[in-house]
């Protein structure tokens, strides 16, 4: 008799990247292996390594167990040193998840207050009423502005 697995929780994924693929410099980019890293493994790093959060507290945000974001947040990791040590190209994309925090407009709206965040820099604006955080651009480094 085969055993038929559960089916996966889907990961609450909260933020979106505007890129998605990083390339070593100095590479012919036609001959580098590729890395899939996914978008949960991709929300782990920023909720655990960007936001801080301990993994109690991540793996709430994300809906998933503590060992399944710690064996999320080690793939990633590893994943990630690969890419660096050994020169290959990192592709985010794909994965079980689900977005939330979606505004009334379809948008990732956080309400009338708060701050557009650089994901670049870290540069903090106050939020514009009626305007988009990503249609605002960073005035230090240019990068589109997301809201934090």
């Amino acid at each position: 008799m085969r055993k038929i697995p559960r089916p996966r929780r889907l990961r609450r994924i909260r933020f979106l990247p505007t890129v998605t693929n990083f390339s070593p410099v100095g590479s012919s980019l036609n001959n580098l292996e590729d890395i899939t890293l996914t978008l949960g493994e991709l929300e782990a790093i920023r909720l655990r390594d960007m936001e801080g959060l301990d993994q109690s507290e991540a793996a709430k945000k994300m809906n998933i167990s503590q060992p399944t974001f710690n064996r999320i947040l080690n793939s990633a990791r590893k994943k990630i040193a690969d890419s660096l040590i050994n020169g290959k190209r990192i592709r985010i994309e794909g994965g079980v998840y689900k977005m939330v925090g979606r505004g009334r407009m379809g948008g990732f709206g956080a309400g009338p207050t708060g701050d557009c965040v650089c994901p670049k820099c870290g540069y903090r604006m106050p939020h514009q009423r009626g305007v988009p955080c990503y249609q605002q651009k960073c005035p230090k480094c240019g990068t589109p502005m997301t809201r934090g």
